[in-house]
């Protein structure tokens, strides 16, 4: 499903649940993709998953904002059986890394949140840019 979240929706029949939509690089971009993953999360029953999936796109997003020069910022959510992907597109193919920060420093703790709220993360380049996802354990059985 792509855009606006429906309030019915409904389970793919074969496949993950995906949702997918794009954002300018403004300001309201993190917010904006912070609500939509709220709502899918809640679609799928995930509520659980909401504070952590937040704090994530809203780092996530913000980087490709503050750090990038992108015209759009793609935001995905996929539901696989025991987990949530959550991807951020944008078009600079230079690859994000945790900075090394002072403890009174006031910025650069993002990468880190990231880290400690994840199953795991991570980058890959693309043609056109890149992306970084990160997953969620949704502690569903995979069987």
């Amino acid at each position: 499903m792509t855009g606006a979240l429906a309030e019915d929706v409904k389970a793919a029949p074969t496949g993950p649940q995906r949702y997918s939509d794009g954002y300018s690089p403004r300001d309201t971009a993190p917010s904006r993709a912070r609500r939509d993953v709220t709502l899918c999360l809640r679609a799928w029953a995930l509520d659980v998953l909401i504070d952590d999936a937040r704090l994530i796109v809203s780092e996530l997003v913000t980087n490709a904002v503050q750090h990038t020069h992108t015209r759009r910022i793609g935001v995905s959510v996929t539901r696989h059986p025991d987990h949530v992907r959550i991807v951020v597109t944008d078009t600079n193919r230079a690859l994000p890394a945790p900075a090394a920060i002072t403890p009174d420093a006031e910025a650069g703790r993002g990468l880190q949140l990231v880290d400690q709220l994840t199953t795991r993360w991570g980058s890959t380049r693309l043609r056109t840019g890149k992306q970084v996802w990160a997953e969620l354990t949704t502690g569903e059985a995979t069987s």
